[in-house]
């Protein structure tokens, strides 16, 4: 890979880690994510001028992906309610490449290499150490972030079948976010009663400048997976749940243990494992 490439990759997992710690930091966590979701939702409304709208098959898919990230939100929203960055982040980025390895396995029937193998064992291995001891997350923290890992490997699935469906995957991706942001918003008001944005408030500007850094940290990826392979890219990108445990502890006051390091690491090792193909 050029430098360019892994230039990138790195960035794309740095800006990751970042936007999540917007989101922990924030005062309201539901409140901050439907907010950051407005500057997707406008990207989304000015990508989808510039294609054709997706093939009707697409739309069902469309309308899965979108509801599965409201929940993805709501309960990673949660999970921060209880727990740290440090801790629920490399949790969350583990499950994902967890779930869709078991998922291949039990019902697409393939087999798992010693990779893979590997990889399993040290993300299992990273999340246990992070769940376990003296410095572990609480129970309803580590629970919310299983069942957001989930969400994303299932909407992951969904995407992955809709995108071909809708035929371009620009404006497959615009009409999910455009969607996405029509949802969310109202998921708010059904919880909350009503959606009070004050643009004068730093927390607003806070909240929308997050949402511009998931943006280009989702622009950065596909620009290096434009360039380069998907593989070692993907596996750059796993680096983001160390970033998040940096970030956690010296930005936002998380204890920085040496044991919460290790296990991070571990996590994105694994994750490299198991996305590796020799």
């Amino acid at each position: 890979m050029s430098p360019a490439v892994i230039g990138l990759a790195l960035s794309a997992a740095m800006l990751h880690a970042t936007w999540n710690a917007f989101l922990r930091n924030g005062a309201d966590r539901l409140w901050t994510v439907t907010v950051m979701s407005f500057s997707s939702t406008i990207a989304g409304a000015v990508v989808a001028m510039l294609f054709p709208f997706p093939a009707s098959t697409a739309c069902l898919y469309i309308a899965l992906s979108a509801c599965l990230q409201v929940g993805y939100s709501v309960f990673l929203v949660a999970a921060y309610r209880y727990g740290e960055l440090g801790q629920v982040y490399p949790i969350v980025r583990g499950t994902v490449p967890l779930l869709v390895t078991f998922g291949g396995f039990l019902f697409a029937g393939e087999r798992l290499g010693p990779y893979q193998m590997t990889g399993v064992i040290l993300v299992a291995a990273g999340i246990m150490s992070l769940s376990l001891g003296r410095d572990r997350a609480a129970l309803s923290s580590i629970l919310f972030a299983l069942v957001t890992g989930a969400i994303i490997a299932a909407y992951a699935t969904v995407d992955a079948i809709g995108v071909r469906q809708a035929g371009h995957a620009g404006a497959y991706t615009a009409w999910v976010l455009i969607l996405y942001g029509v949802l969310l918003p109202g998921t708010f008001v059904l919880l909350r009663g009503r959606l009070a944005v004050d643009v004068r408030s730093p927390e607003t500007w806070k909240a929308l400048a997050g949402g511009i850094v998931a943006l280009v940290a989702y622009g950065a990826v596909v620009a290096a997976f434009a360039l380069g392979p998907a593989g070692p890219i993907t596996a750059l990108r796993e680096t983001s749940v160390v970033f998040a445990a940096l970030i956690g502890g010296v930005f936002l006051a998380e204890r920085l243990t040496a044991r919460r390091i290790a296990a991070c690491a571990v996590v994105a090792l694994g994750a490299v494992c198991i996305g590796y193909q020799p």
